[in-house]
C-alpha cells in the first residue's frame, strides 16, 4: 500500500516536471526573438500664447478699460541725470562770478565799506553800481574804505570786479553795508579770481 502511494506521488511529480519543461520551451519559442525593451520618448507640447482681447475677458467693458490702464504701452527715454557733486575746490570756486545775495531795506541811502579780508597783498577791485563804474580802481588795504549811495526804489545792484589777485590768490575782501541809521544790513566776504565779479543786490522797499 505504501509503495503504491509513493509510486503515485512519483508519477505526479514527473508529470508536473514535464509540463513545466514544455511550458518554458513554448514561451521561449513564442517571445524569444520578438521581445524588445522600448523607451518612452518625451512628450513635447507646444505652448501657444494667445492675445487677450476684450471679448475674451469675462468682465464688464468699464472694468476691462480699467485693467488696460495699468499696462504701460510706451516707456519714454530715461533722461535722468545723476546730480553732480558740489564743487569744493577753492581755486575752482574762485573762477566764477559770486552771488552775495539780496538784502531788503526801507533806507533812502546806504554806506558800502570794504577792506582786505586777509593780509594786505595788493588786491585791486573795480566797483559798479547798476552797471555803471563808480570806483575804477581801488587798492584794498587793512583800513576800511568805501562810498555812499542814494538808493533807488527797487533793485540797486553792486558789482565788485577783481582787477588782480595780489600776491596771494584769489582776490579776497570783506564788506559791510549800513542803512541810513548806521545799522549793518549786510556783511559778507568775496573770494574771486581775476576778471570775475562778486554781486550783491540792495532792494529798496
Amino acid at each position: 500500500m505504501m509503495s503504491q502511494y509513493f509510486s503515485f506521488k512519483g508519477q505526479v511529480l514527473i508529470l508536473g516536471l514535464m509540463l513545466g519543461t514544455l511550458s518554458t520551451a513554448y514561451s521561449q519559442e513564442e517571445f524569444g526573438g520578438k521581445f524588445k525593451v522600448v523607451k518612452a520618448a518625451p512628450i513635447k507640447k507646444e505652448v501657444k500664447v494667445k492675445e487677450v482681447k476684450e471679448k475674451d475677458v469675462k468682465v464688464s467693458k468699464a472694468d476691462f478699460n480699467k485693467i488696460k490702464s495699468y499696462v504701460i504701452s510706451d516707456i519714454g527715454e530715461n533722461k535722468y541725470e545723476v546730480p553732480k557733486k558740489e564743487e569744493t575746490d577753492p581755486e575752482k570756486l574762485a573762477k566764477r562770478d559770486q552771488d552775495l545775495g539780496v538784502v531788503k531795506t526801507a533806507s533812502g541811502t546806504a554806506k558800502v565799506r570794504y577792506r582786505d579780508a586777509a593780509y594786505v597783498d595788493g588786491d585791486k577791485v573795480r566797483v559798479y553800481l547798476n552797471y555803471v563804474i563808480v570806483e575804477p580802481e581801488v587798492l584794498l588795504n587793512g583800513e576800511t574804505q568805501g562810498f555812499d549811495i542814494t538808493l533807488q526804489k527797487g533793485v540797486n545792484r553792486i558789482d565788485f570786479e577783481a582787477i588782480n589777485e595780489g600776491y596771494a590768490a584769489p582776490n579776497t575782501a570783506e564788506f559791510k553795508i549800513y542803512d541810513d541809521k548806521g545799522t549793518v544790513i549786510s556783511s559778507n566776504q568775496w573770494n574771486i579770481a581775476q576778471g570775475f565779479k562778486a554781486t550783491i543786490i540792495v532792494e529798496k522797499e
